[in-house]
This record gives structure tokens, sequence and C-alpha cells, in this order.
């Protein structure tokens, strides 16, 4: 239906909560769905939070069958994902790349449960309830913190791995494993 505008880091939205999708929000999901999906295809994006286009509901889209910016990445269903909850599935984490349609041109290295249950409603009101790992388990995590109002930079613990793709290609740093992040 329409591309809209990503916001950017430093725009006070990206930090806010969001609040639950309810009842009467359902009537207008569908519009805000279509505009979602637009706007991540058209940036060659993996996912996308409703507030990074300024609307503070806990509402995810992800997925792709293939993605020129993650090449080598397993095919992710595509997901609308409503009022998610993440659980994680046991202790094991993973370190890899990640970065964001709102910290355009970025990247940084930040650990994640690498095994989560996530679960929620889509836009018709079916529950969805999936185990998985690996990227689709990043992606789905990433995405969800947007709805907290966390960026995935307030998540690395080293700054050292955090900086633009370029310069970190230069240095030798950005060294993406096949399923790099987001």
């Amino acid at each position: 239906m329409a591309i809209k505008n990503v916001l950017r880091i430093g725009d006070p939205a990206l930090n806010m909560p969001s609040s639950p999708v309810t009842e009467d929000d359902y009537k207008k999901i569908h519009t805000i769905v279509e505009d979602m999906f637009d706007t991540m295809k058209h940036l060659d994006g993996v996912g996308l939070a409703a507030p990074q286009i300024g609307i503070l509901k806990r509402l995810v889209i992800f997925g792709f069958d293939s993605n020129p910016r993650y090449p080598d990445a397993i095919a992710v269903p595509e997901t609308i994902l409503i009022n998610p909850l993440i659980e994680p599935l046991d202790s094991s984490t993973d370190t890899d790349w990640e970065g964001c349609l709102s910290i355009p041109g970025m990247r940084g290295l930040v650990e994640r449960p690498n095994r989560i249950r996530y679960s929620g409603t889509d836009q018709h009101g079916n529950k969805i309830d999936r185990e998985v790992d690996g990227f689709h388990a990043r992606v789905v995590q990433h995405e969800c913190d947007h709805l907290d109002g966390i960026l995935y930079v307030e998540r690395i613990t080293d700054m050292k791995s955090f900086g633009f793709i370029e310069e970190l290609e230069q240095s030798q740093q950005y060294n993406p494993a096949p399923c790099d992040s987001r």
C-alpha cells in the first residue's frame, strides 16, 4: 500500500515501550501490516517493528524466502506477530553481527539466546506458537526488542565491535557468518 518512513536512532519514539494491540486495533491492523511489509521489502529488510514506523503497538513482521542483504541466510517464514511473548528454551547463546533499518549502515556484535519459543497471534487473531533457533530466533528477538524500546546497540557488550560496515570491513573486524543477522 505505502512505503513508510523508518524512524532512526535518536528519535524518542524508538525508546518508548509499545502498548498491546487491542480488539479495536484489529480493525486497522491490515493496512498497517501491508505498509510494514511494503516498507521492509523496499529496504531489503528481514523484519520490521511497528514502532519503527511510529506506531507504538506490539506488532512485528518478519520473514523472507531470500534476501540480498543476507544471501546465505536460511529462509524464515513470513510472519505477522501481535502481542508476542518470547521464552528462551535453554541457556545456549550465540554472538553474531546485527544491523537495523533504524541504524542504517552500521553493525554490531550481539549475544542472544540461540533457541527460543515465541507466541502471539496473527492479524486475524489466530494463535502462533513456534520453537526456533539460529537466524530465525535472532530476527524475532531483535524485532521484539523494539516493542520494549530497546535497540540492538544497547545489547552490545564491547563497543569496539560496533561501527559502520565499510570501516569494519576495512579493518577486517566485520566478518559475517553465513547467517549474518538482520
